[in-house]
């Protein structure tokens, strides 16, 4: 104990009730949300009783709500993507629970293996489709919760109309 301190406590501070925080219900933070998506993806019979595959289509379904949030279990067949787009006001976490996915924005491309996690604020432009051979599954969290997905040229149609600069890597 360092006696030069100014300050000592005595005691069990966790008997000093006022000194603590209590528990959220619920995210409110971004670390927050993004413990969220690791506890989920952590609790694999959580979410994979809820996967499907559609050939035509990404497939998904809302997994949980809560204050403000939403939590979307999302799957993608070899060659399924999002076409470019953001998420108007709201921010999000996207983790990648099985297979790969890759993450296109004006910056470059992005590979995106089980585990990983991408934070994105409102506004930000991305396209997120599955280049692999295998089916992959990902998982959104989203705060406030989607109401727009406003969709955009992308990027490479960017490139091609040169309203976009070198995508660098």
């Amino acid at each position: 104990m360092n006696m030069d301190s100014d300050l000592q406590i005595a005691g069990d501070i966790l008997e000093v009730p006022h000194l603590l925080q209590p528990a959220r219900e619920h995210p409110v933070t971004v670390a927050e949300f993004v413990g969220l998506a690791r506890e989920i993806a952590a609790d694999r019979a959580l979410w994979a009783p809820y996967v499907e595959y559609d050939a035509t289509t990404r497939w998904y379904h809302r997994l949980r709500t809560g204050p403000g949030y939403e939590v979307w279990l999302l799957s993608w067949l070899p060659g399924q993507g999002s076409g470019t787009h953001d998420h108007g006001p709201s921010s999000g976490v996207l983790t990648v629970l099985e297979g790969e996915l890759t993450e296109r924005t004006e910056r470059g491309a992005r590979t995106l293996d089980p585990g990983a996690q991408r934070v994105f604020a409102p506004g930000y432009v991305h396209e997120v489709v599955n280049d692999s051979l295998e089916p992959a599954v990902s998982l959104h969290v989203y705060y406030p919760g989607l109401t727009e997905m406003p969709m955009h040229e992308s990027v490479r149609e960017q490139c091609a109309s040169g309203t976009l600069g070198a995508v660098s890597a």
